[in-house]
């Protein structure tokens, strides 16, 4: 049996996150018709009978760079491109609404910053998205910037039925800070905090980030430290996805060897998970924690959790809408990717075109796959496919991981061992039919511990 770093060395290989089955590199329709994607609509709303969605909305504007970052975002201090961009959502919206009775029961704001934006713009946009869209028991929540999030944005986002929001620290080392250029104070993300605590905010989380340029244990430590001072109901331990080779990254201004080892990045995880579960914390999924209370833990424990383009969530609708540049729609029988250009985007939807840059019909064998990828991902633990050509190829793949003692196969039922947990997304690559097909040597994902 390999030791625990021997481990990480053998299977710290690039893989996907698993957000979507196939992943987005292995997508074939280069493009996809605004008509051809409804229809995978359609097929939705009759194959589930049932109408309510999750919704989407990327706000992609921010002030400044932040050097961890791989997300689509716009770089800009120019506000007035707020009013243009907001109307473009709105006629996607508009779109959609005409074709199809959506009642919107998950929504959230992702970014970029969604806090860039004018809290009078954010209402504009979210009352007319919501005029009588909204279900039963509603899931609404934001990415916020401690830095700009106002006392208003909190007060109009909670009127308008928001209980939930997730603010980006990812660090408060201070040469960690200054490496990837994103700068608060604990005080910053403590006043904003109990700010949201006071208006009535049910779950907020805090976003974290190990494996950053430049951060050492000592760092991660103050950092679980003055996080546990605030007790967020839920904390996100994102691991660093390093992709320089992604167009548009601003993964910039730290030079490689900043960056911590396999071995390095894998102890700062471990110290973090340990002081959060020490704390009471519940591990969640690969990269999550929360307290019992929160829905997350709930929704683990009744294995009710589910996982799409948003990460993981308690709604599992079978639908996911997104609306605005670079997002992605999942119909559960398609996927498709709007434009990623910020001014582009705006100018399709002035003239009303809403063809798609990308997409995927899933066929049988997909559909297939995705479930068992999805069941590994939220509960770790699935039953091999039917198929017995597909089950002799999977399992094949399976019996290293099955020799270190990292997942327990019996007969036709798959479980992740504890001590597997970290390498789940190798346990997924031995499900995922596409990663033997490409020929292309480029880079497509980070490495997956």
């Amino acid at each position: 049996m390999e030791s625990e770093s021997s481990l990480i060395k053998k299977y710290n290989i690039p893989g996907p996150r698993y957000t979507s089955y196939p992943t987005v590199p292995y997508w074939e329709s280069e493009n996809l018709s605004f008509e051809t994607w409804n229809e995978t609509i359609s097929k939705n709303l009759t194959h589930f009978k049932t109408n309510e969605i999750s919704l989407y909305i990327h706000l992609p504007y921010c002030e400044s760079l932040c050097t961890f970052c791989g997300c689509h975002k716009r770089i800009t201090k120019n506000h007035s491109l707020e009013k243009p961009y907001i109307q473009a959502l709105m006629n996607e919206w508009d779109e959609y609404n005409s074709s199809f009775p959506f009642k919107i029961k998950e929504l959230h704001l992702g970014g970029g910053t969604p806090t860039f934006f004018n809290p009078d713009n954010i209402s504009i946009l979210l009352e007319h998205i919501l005029k009588n869209n909204k279900a039963e028991n509603i899931d609404f929540s934001f990415e916020a910037h401690p830095n700009s999030t106002l006392d208003k944005h909190l007060s109009t986002l909670y009127q308008l039925g928001f209980k939930r929001l997730s603010f980006g620290v990812q660090d408060y080392d201070p040469i960690v800070q200054k490496a990837i250029h994103r700068f608060q104070t604990f005080d910053q993300v403590q006043k904003v905090h109990q700010n949201a605590k006071e208006i009535g905010y049910t779950s907020i989380s805090h976003d974290l980030v190990f494996g950053l340029p430049k951060q050492t244990l000592m760092a991660i430590e103050k950092t679980v430290k003055n996080t546990l001072l605030l007790m967020p109901d839920r904390v996100s331990l994102y691991s660093y996805a390093h992709v320089p080779w992604l167009k548009g990254n601003g993964q910039r201004g730290f030079e490689d060897n900043d960056i911590p080892n396999d071995e390095e990045k894998r102890a700062l995880y471990e110290l973090a998970k340990k002081m959060f579960l020490n704390a009471g914390y519940i591990e969640i999924g690969m990269d999550h924690f929360a307290l019992e209370h929160d829905s997350l833990a709930i929704a683990f424990k009744n294995k009710s959790l589910h996982r799409n383009f948003m990460g993981y969530t308690t709604q599992n609708t079978n639908m996911l809408i997104g609306l605005g540049a670079s997002s992605i729609s999942d119909s559960w029988f398609a996927f498709s990717q709007n434009e990623k250009e910020v001014e582009k985007y705006v100018q399709m939807s002035e003239n009303k075109q809403f063809d798609k840059i990308k997409g995927h019909l899933l066929n049988e064998q997909d559909l297939i796959i995705r479930r068992k990828i999805l069941d590994l991902m939220c509960h770790f633990e699935t039953t091999l496919p039917e198929d017995e050509e597909l089950k002799k190829s999977i399992i094949k793949k399976l019996i290293p991981l099955q020799e270190d003692n990292l997942i327990e196969l019996k007969e036709d039922n798959l479980k992740v061992k504890e001590k597997g947990i970290p390498f789940v997304r190798n346990v997924c690559m031995c499900f995922d039919t596409y990663l033997t097909k490409s020929n292309d040597d480029k880079p497509k994902f980070s490495k997956v511990i």
